[in-house]
């Protein structure tokens, strides 16, 4: 028999409790739930709570809640959602100098107890968190990557979706670039079963479309008082059974790129293929002067903060 995969998810607030709920109810393996020491029995106390919820919708599958990083040996996947959440007017760039240091400590942890792991970072502002992610652990790229693409495409389809009237199965949408106010959601890429979207929106609704999404979050923060975390777990847990299946979708996440679309040493949101190798390949796609443009500040928004990042 075939031992069962194993996904530890590193911060047991919002977005860490319902990653592990997904993978459980999933069954895509055993969970280890980690938090800082003062929140172990926090962890302990979820993880049970997802156990019995298993009796009742009959999944399978061990869950546990830990403080200690020794635990995280033999993880195949490891998912990390530490740190602080955006606050009302807190933009995500105001968390880095807080969550820097967490990040850091994670690293170490993770580059000790799990050095075969394939890691998927959340916490903001996520594209200097999973480029120092990358740095601490020295793991090499196709084994470190940030969610970000893959939530932000699903805003941007469910807005389109809800404008054209139609069910979200039926939009593709594509979200490039920093995992902020300068991300780039694609109109030319963006479908409903095949008919490009400007044929049945006008400009003016795809324009406010677009400004919603690179918003999305702060929408969120505005009306909860805190971060999205239902979509941002679901996120995670798209790229995660991708590679723990070998499914190869193709889905927006932040990759380092090393020369592709222009951009070396940095992580931004691009297409690419997440398989049992982790991210298989980078694809670069054709853009329109426009969205190149919009990338090229995007990507120069991300430079600034990685080079805060490294003074800090």
């Amino acid at each position: 028999m075939a031992a069962r995969k194993k996904i530890a998810i590193i911060g047991a607030g919002n977005i860490g409790g319902e990653a592990a709920m997904l993978a459980a109810r999933r069954e895509l393996g055993d969970v280890i739930l980690l938090d800082i020491p003062e929140k172990e029995m926090f962890a302990q106390g979820k993880a049970l709570d997802i156990m019995q919820t298993g009796a009742l919708d009959g999944f399978d599958g061990k869950v546990t809640g830990t403080s200690n990083y020794a635990d995280l040996k033999g993880s195949d996947v490891v998912i990390v959602t530490a740190g602080f959440p955006r606050k009302p007017g807190m933009s995500r760039d105001d968390l880095l100098s807080i969550n820097l240091k967490i990040i850091r400590a994670v690293a170490e942890g993770i580059k000790s107890n799990a050095p075969n792991a394939f890691v998927i970072v959340i916490s903001n502002p996520l594209d200097a968190m999973v480029y120092e992610m990358k740095k601490v652990t020295g793991f090499p790229r196709e084994r470190v990557v940030g969610m970000a693409g893959v939530l932000d495409s699903a805003r941007f389809q469910c807005f389109v979706a809800e404008a054209c009237g139609v069910s979200t199965k039926e939009v593709t949408t594509l979200v490039l670039g920093g995992h902020g106010d300068t991300m780039v959601p694609c109109l030319s890429y963006c479908t409903v079963n095949g008919i490009p979207v400007n044929q049945l929106l006008p400009k003016e609704k795809l324009d406010a479309i677009v400004t919603r999404t690179a918003g999305g979050g702060g929408e969120i923060v505005k009306l909860m008082g805190t971060s999205a975390y239902y979509a941002p777990a679901a996120g995670s847990i798209a790229i995660a059974e991708s590679f723990l299946k070998g499914q190869s979708r193709l889905l927006a996440c932040a990759a380092y790129l090393d020369g592709e679309y222009g951009y070396k040493d940095l992580y931004m949101g691009v297409p690419v293929i997440i398989g049992l190798n982790g991210v298989e390949k980078v694809i670069s796609i054709k853009l329109s002067d426009d969205e190149k443009k919009a990338l090229d500040k995007s990507a120069e928004a991300v430079r600034e903060l990685i080079e805060a990042s490294k003074k800090l």
